[in-house]
């Protein structure tokens, strides 16, 4: 996600705009009164990073069709058969034209993040007369998991394949790719469903991208995929990357110093992250984004000197529980922005988890500022819906402890943030406030319960904002200023992602050489009254 510092960052606070759960197969669009030549009508598609949207168009012979990269990364638009259009790679900001002559369907992906129909793919329609159908959007829930049994076969690396790629080309559905200790500088690309990649040694199997390759593990489209115990370091995007995938799991992984995100799960469902640990990342260690509902869960990590430890855009419906998120930029960030699909982000359960000492300034700072918005912070919540909060420790983060926050929508689509219950922390020990909200009405109907704090934005925030009854008073007198959170002055610069921390050894997964393979599926069952606050 691309944007100027203000405009971008500004996205972070967001508005209650239900997304649609069904959208039309093809979208015909009017042109713009933009055209190029006089008599072409022109249309833009946007570029997000794995998405194209619209994801499917329809448009009369003659149009030209502009596709701009508004993402944060590199993409290119790929046809999927023939070569009667498509771009080279486009950096952000650059855009690439063609004009549809003939009639016809045209189907294309993005080369660097998906496949002919998976991944980062769309569609486009060149008709007379535009047809329009129905078809429901990536992340609406009505996907079901995976249910995929192990298939009881083994490809050992290197001993049945020379590589790991080479390994996964030859999988079939429930197979185990079992990688034996060393180093293996290569990119795997999966594209086939129940596949499980497990590494012997955690710490000793590895995939090194050598800061050349993108990603790790990249994971279009296939659903049920797991990978287990090994390391991925040093590529220039994300050490895991599922994109588009119904069913899919992490454990006994270790990420660092990769250019992006850690452990990505984007327009993804079931998912399961556990057992892990991201470092080194400029974005966020873990993420989960465009899913509504996610149905995912992230437990037992440890997530550090990331930009963001853990950060989800438009992501609902999951937990974050029993993990440790210290000595990143900013620690846990629930968040509703525009530039993805499926807002507003909501329904996070949030218990249990160790976040301090956030505000580090060995942790991983992105080039692009803007995420440093809410710098310091142990939980910020920005547009959040129906978010619970619930007995989680909070000790020494640099600015603030938990922020509720709306999106005040600085590009024409704010995302206020409601329903949001803080009860039952430990939080202490901040610079500005241990709680606080910004942009909030008492209609927003937030409310804080419980806590063990000492200060607060506003002043008595539990007794302004019960759980209780309805807020009473002005929850914006003397409320957390929103110019805080954009003020250059409260950031201390950080490290290039590469010059961060290396990890200790991590713990090994159990019985990795012999246990049965288990392909993603179902997320384990969450006893939330059963989770107690750290000690």
């Amino acid at each position: 996600m691309t944007r100027s510092p203000m405009t971008r960052r500004s996205r972070v606070a967001i508005a209650v705009v239900a997304a649609s759960l069904a959208a039309p197969l093809f979208v015909a669009v009017q042109p713009a009164a933009a055209r190029a030549p006089a008599e072409d009508p022109i249309v833009t598609v946007h570029v997000r990073d794995n998405t194209f949207s619209p994801p499917r168009l329809a448009v009369k012979p003659g149009t030209v069709v502009r596709w701009v990269n508004e993402g944060r990364n590199r993409h290119n638009v790929t046809p999927n058969s023939g070569k009667a259009f498509g771009s080279g790679d486009l950096a952000p900001g650059q855009s690439y034209t063609f004009r549809f002559g003939d009639a016809g369907d045209f189907a294309y992906y993005c080369s660097l993040h998906g496949a002919p129909g998976r991944g980062q793919h769309a569609a486009l329609a060149v008709d007379e007369n535009v047809a329009v159908g129905n078809a429901s959007t990536v992340g609406s829930g009505k996907a079901r998991p995976p249910r995929i049994s192990p298939s009881g076969r083994t490809i050992a690396v290197p001993g049945d394949a020379r590589t790991i790629q080479g390994a996964v080309d030859r999988a079939r559905r429930g197979d185990l790719v079992l990688v034996a200790p060393g180093v293996y500088h290569e990119s795997v690309t999966v594209a086939t469903d129940g596949v499980v990649i497990r590494g012997v040694d955690r710490n000793r199997t590895i995939l090194d991208g050598d800061f050349k390759q993108k990603n790790g593990v990249a994971v279009l489209g296939a659903d049920g995929v797991a990978i287990e115990n090994l390391t991925t370091r040093n590529f220039t995007e994300n050490g895991l990357f599922w994109n588009d995938a119904q069913g899919y799991r992490a454990s006994y992984v270790t990420a660092y110093r990769n250019g992006d995100y850690g452990l990505y799960a984007f327009g993804s469902q079931w998912g399961t992250l556990d057992h892990s640990y991201a470092s080194g990342s400029p974005d966020a260690g873990f993420y989960i984004g465009q899913c509504n509902p996610c149905r995912a869960v992230i437990t037992d990590v440890v997530s550090e000197y990331n930009q963001l430890g853990y950060s989800g855009t438009n992501s609902s419906d999951l937990y974050i529980v029993r993990s440790i998120f210290r000595n990143n930029r900013t620690g846990v960030a629930p968040n509703s922005l525009s530039s993805e699909e499926l807002g507003p982000q909501g329904h996070n359960t949030i218990v249990g988890n160790l976040i301090e000492k956030n505000g580090n300034t060995d942790a991983a700072q992105t080039t692009d500022d803007i995420w440093d918005v809410v710098y310091g912070t142990g939980i910020a919540v920005v547009g959040g819906v129906g978010n619970r909060i619930l007995r989680n420790r909070l000790p020494g983060n640099a600015l603030a402890g938990i922020v509720i926050a709306s999106n005040p929508g600085l590009d024409g689509h704010p995302f206020p943030a409601t329903d949001n219950v803080v009860r039952g922390n430990d939080v202490h020990g901040t610079r500005v406030a241990d709680l606080a909200t910004a942009l909030l009405t008492p209609a927003d109907e937030n409310c804080f319960a419980t806590n063990q704090y000492g200060t607060s934005a506003p002043r008595d925030i539990e007794a302004l904002m019960p759980c209780t009854e309805a807020s009473t008073g002005d929850v914006d007198d003397n409320a957390l200023p929103i110019a805080t959170f954009f003020d250059a002055a409260q950031l201390a610069p950080g490290r290039n992602y590469r010059d961060t921390p290396i990890p200790s050894a991590q713990p090994n997964m159990p019985r990795a050489r012999s246990a049965t393979a288990r392909p993603a599926g179902v997320p384990p069952r969450i006893d939330v009254t059963a989770i107690a606050r750290p000690s």
